[in-house]
């Protein structure tokens, strides 16, 4: 399935542009083996079998796409084919490194396992849908068939999917940058991207967020749940046990965080100096090392460091939110800082390709963790079931990265040798040849302001700065009114459960209930628009 999911990444990134989340491809096929009556094939009716087998093909579809054949483009398209195993290199260090932070992170104060992670809750769902049949079954069909047919006639229908799902603060700022985006140009005449105002807001509200960021790392004294899961890691600790619960009586619906604050501040610490280290393998694989002055070495491979951090992080955020992620256009931005610190044009190409391979790795690792996290919450005891799950997956993924690396050393020379080159490596390469205008900066920073103020205002769990930004960058056309829409029915939905219920609690299991019932509505929307972007290989072919 690995090789497979590398397959697919790889041809459908070179030809139409994208990379599909194949991680219900994989949870289909193995419920199918599982289905033959044959010894060995029947244990594959374990969720959790299916759980690894989609963690792995996922991982190498974007691995392969995302984070290795993208970033080597960049040399090759700027005619340094000299350097393409240098950035290979690099890549597969950036790559690791992403994984190992998100292992290290996932399901903490900033990266909670009870966010939304659409694609994740769409694997879950079919996952489940299949082992249990039934209404839920149905409903997820019936949703996987809407958004496969919705797909085909190419409306964004995983938009409305993830409408949907999590923070309805986030999914309005990410609608109205949709929409926004889409009318920009006849409205008010103006092409918003070419003219750098999603990429302004992007800075202002990524800087915001990773000050927030830095502020959830702080090891809070006295309780909270991060303190208490710190101390359920304790060495010699058996029944993740939560302070209130009885040992062992971690409740399935309120399982609290597996991270504290302690483990949160480790791990980014963790990733910056990883990615220090692969900076400066970089450096000197790709001969930077020999081309700038020691000062000027110092500061490429700090940038190079940040860039990759940062860069995760805002792509891991509104993935998490709203199931997409601005990782090219947050790229670029990194590429238009380069420009204006007058950074040469081969550094340049390599700190971009770096970047580049950090962050779709990161989100995708994210949506198989959610997915096995919505599998795990039930069992008992919870807390030590759903660490060893979750340390599972990520050896699944590293299978997935390892095969993805194969498939692309193998392959890349074949496809660029055929002009088969990603295309959003050849806007970079064309971005570092051509140069800013003299205002896009000035643009910049001054859209930078409302950016950082949205994003301060809707604080660290809505991320409205960012996911606003990403609607105006990804500006898909009629995602905003399907995100929109899918806003309007699930509000409108939950008021019509709860009407004549007087009673606080009954109103709250009224609207929990409604959620649960349009979760698996979405699910099956995402689920069905993944199964059409995987057929796009057919027409790659």
């Amino acid at each position: 399935m690995s090789v497979l999911g590398a397959l697919i990444g790889i041809v459908l990134i070179t030809t139409l542009g994208v990379s599909p989340n194949t991680a219900v491809i994989g949870a289909l096929i193995a419920m199918l083996i599982g289905r033959i009556p044959i010894g060995m094939l029947t244990r594959m009716r374990s969720q959790h079998r299916q759980n690894l087998v989609q963690s792995a093909i996922s991982g190498s579809t974007f691995a392969a796409a995302n984070s290795l054949l993208t970033p080597i483009a960049v040399p090759f398209a700027l005619g340094r084919t000299d350097l393409v195993w240098p950035m290979l290199a690099g890549a597969a260090i950036g790559l690791a490194v992403d994984s190992w932070v998100l292992f290290r992170v996932f399901d903490s104060s900033l990266l909670p396992a009870t966010n939304s992670w659409p694609a994740g809750v769409a694997a879950a769902e079919t996952i489940k849908a299949g082992d249990t049949g039934g209404k839920k079954a149905a409903v997820l069909g019936v949703g996987a068939l809407v958004g496969l047919v919705g797909a085909l006639f190419k409306l964004p229908t995983s938009a409305a999917g993830v409408g949907f799902l999590g923070n309805i603060w986030a999914l309005l700022m990410f609608g109205i940058g949709l929409t926004v985006a889409e009318y920009a140009p006849d409205v008010l005449h103006t092409d918003l991207s070419a003219a750098h105002v999603p990429h302004g807001l992007m800075i202002g509200a990524g800087l915001v967020a990773l000050v927030q960021a830095l502020l959830l790392m702080r090891n809070r004294k006295g309780g909270g749940k991060g303190a208490g899961r710190e101390a359920a890691e304790a060495p010699g600790d058996v029944t993740g046990a939560v302070p209130g619960n009885a040992p062992g009586e971690v409740r399935a619906d309120e399982p609290g965080r597996t991270v504290g604050s302690e483990r949160l501040r480790r791990g980014l610490l963790e990733g910056m100096g990883l990615f220090l280290g692969g900076a400066v393998v970089v450096a000197v694989a790709g001969g930077v090392a020999g081309g700038l002055s020691v000062p000027a070495l110092i500061g490429w491979v700090l940038l190079a460091a940040v860039a990759a951090i940062v860069h995760q992080l805002i792509v891991g955020l509104a993935a998490m939110h709203s199931g997409w992620f601005p990782a090219f256009a947050v790229t670029l931005i990194v590429l238009i800082v380069g420009l204006v610190l007058h950074i040469p044009t081969v550094p340049l190409a390599l700190l971009v390709g770096y970047t580049a391979s950090t962050g779709p790795a990161f989100a995708d690792l994210g949506y198989d963790f959610k997915a096995g996290w919505l599998l795990r919450r039930d069992a008992t005891p919870w807390h030590v079931f759903e660490l060893d799950g979750r340390r599972q997956q990520y050896l699944a993924q590293l299978v997935g990265f390892g095969v993805a690396l194969v498939v692309v050393a193998l392959a890349w020379k074949s496809f660029f040798s055929d002009g088969r080159v990603p295309p959003v490596s050849e806007v970079y390469v064309t971005t570092i040849k051509t140069g800013l205008d003299p205002g896009t900066m000035r643009t910049m920073l001054l859209w930078a302001i409302p950016g950082a103020l949205i994003q301060f205002l809707g604080g660290s769990s809505r991320q409205m700065g960012v996911l606003l930004a990403t609607g105006l960058l990804v500006a898909t056309p009629h995602a905003g009114w399907m995100v929109l829409g899918a806003l309007v029915i699930r509000q409108g939905y939950t008021m019509w459960r709860r009407r004549g219920l007087t009673d606080p609690v009954a109103r709250k299991k009224s609207d929990e209930q409604s959620e649960n019932d349009l979760s698996l509505v979405g699910a099956g929307l995402v689920a069905g628009s993944s199964l059409n972007d995987v057929g796009q290989l057919t027409k790659a072919l």
